[in-house]
């Protein structure tokens, strides 16, 4: 069998799907490992290191032709990658970041190619699959660079520091959402020396808050109902985010930073910075919107773009984890490892539909969309039982 590794044609993606270290077990499982030239040079990774780890070194024509493909961003996650999609066949198989939630009309033309599609984004929340959680891993990512992003912004440092020139006091940073990116970013806030708060919807991450040094914003708001499926939060109505807004604006405006994290897989963003919130801020302060893919949590950030309002200055990226692509493909590279290794039985893949994290992430087969919450996005029927 042929694991093919490609490189990312998506715009300013740097990351690589698999990492030098990773192919020697599977060429000792007795694998070959196609890796296309330049794959991992953008990350810190030459050809020569996957040589010497056992992988073959080709054109992206010859490795479009493995068994296996991997990849960071395939399918909907990579509009670019229509031109690839025409040498996909029937007997692939393709893993990687699909975005099928967001763009489900993709996963209809990549189950017409006649590949057998994985999309990782769909992995069930259960403690067997947090070792191929690649949402967690660049999440991680994410908020540690959201940090950096907002100091480089600030018109002020982060460390209260006491010199004989006199006493800077520390920045002030609230973290809205603590779901991995949330909680990364509080880590790496309190470490460069800022007084941190942090709010979430889910009051059960009030400790998780408070265990990294950072103090847990409570508002007067029902939130019993706030948690659904897999610990992510649920989408709220208007009236509740309206009155969330309101409760809200008093934290916002003492605030020298605002990192926002909070999303809802397959939704729309929730607006919890308003316009009005924004203007109530210091001259200087930063928001850092890491929702900003699906129209963000402040209502003026724009995706991948820096707006400047009333001396606030609102940063919008839509891809942070690719900015340390070395670190974060050794993170994804890893993830995915495991998660092909959940699928090899005695060097041949098996897709045993009993097992939830193979069903829940088996997007496209035998010519059709098979995952059930992406055929109704589509508005199909289930797919018949196999």
């Amino acid at each position: 069998m042929i694991i093919g590794v490609v490189k990312e044609t998506y715009p300013g993606e740097a990351r690589v799907a698999l990492v030098p270290p990773l192919v020697a077990p599977l060429v000792k499982a007795g694998l070959q490992v196609r890796v296309e030239s330049g794959a991992g040079t953008a990350a810190g990774w030459t050809d020569a290191a996957y040589v010497e780890k056992g992988a073959a070194v080709t054109s992206r024509a010859e490795v479009l032709q493995a068994d296996v493909l991997l990849v960071v961003r395939g399918g909907g996650a990579n509009a670019a990658g229509a031109e690839d999609a025409k040498q996909l066949h029937r007997g692939q198989t393709l893993i990687g970041m699909l975005d099928p939630l967001n763009a489900p009309e993709a996963a209809q033309a990549l189950a017409a190619t006649g590949v057998t599609a994985f999309a990782l984004e769909l992995l069930p929340r259960i403690t067997r699959a947090q070792s191929m959680d690649v949402l967690s891993s660049m999440a991680t990512v994410a908020g540690y660079k959201a940090v950096l992003l907002a100091a480089a912004h600030q018109t002020r440092m982060f460390p209260m520091l006491m010199t004989a020139a006199g006493t800077i006091t520390p920045a002030r940073v609230l973290v809205i959402g603590a779901g991995v990116a949330g909680l990364q970013a509080i880590a790496t806030a309190r470490k460069l020396g800022a007084l941190v708060e942090a709010y979430d919807v889910r009051a059960a991450v009030k400790e998780q808050i408070q265990s990294l040094g950072a103090k847990f914003v409570e508002l007067p708001l029902e939130t019993a109902a706030a948690e659904g499926a897999g610990g992510y939060a649920k989408e709220q109505g208007e009236d509740f985010l309206r009155r969330q807004r309101e409760l809200m604006a008093r934290v916002v405006a003492a605030s020298d930073v605002v990192i926002c994290t909070a999303a809802i897989p397959g939704k729309q963003s929730p607006v919890l910075v308003t316009a009005d919130m924004v203007r109530s801020m210091r001259p200087g302060s930063v928001i850092v919107d890491l929702a900003a893919e699906r129209g963000g949590n402040c209502e003026l950030t724009q995706a991948d773009a820096t707006v400047v309002d009333h001396d606030v200055t609102i940063l919008g990226p839509t891809n942070l984890a690719a900015t340390i692509p070395h670190d974060a493909s050794q993170l994804y590279g890893k993830n995915v490892m495991t998660f092909l290794q959940h699928l090899l039985k005695d060097g041949a893949l098996q897709f045993d539909l009993a097992d939830e994290i193979t069903r829940e992430t088996l997007l496209v087969r035998d010519g059709e969309v098979v995952h059930a919450r992406i055929r109704a996005l589509l508005g199909a029927a289930p797919a018949a039982a196999s």
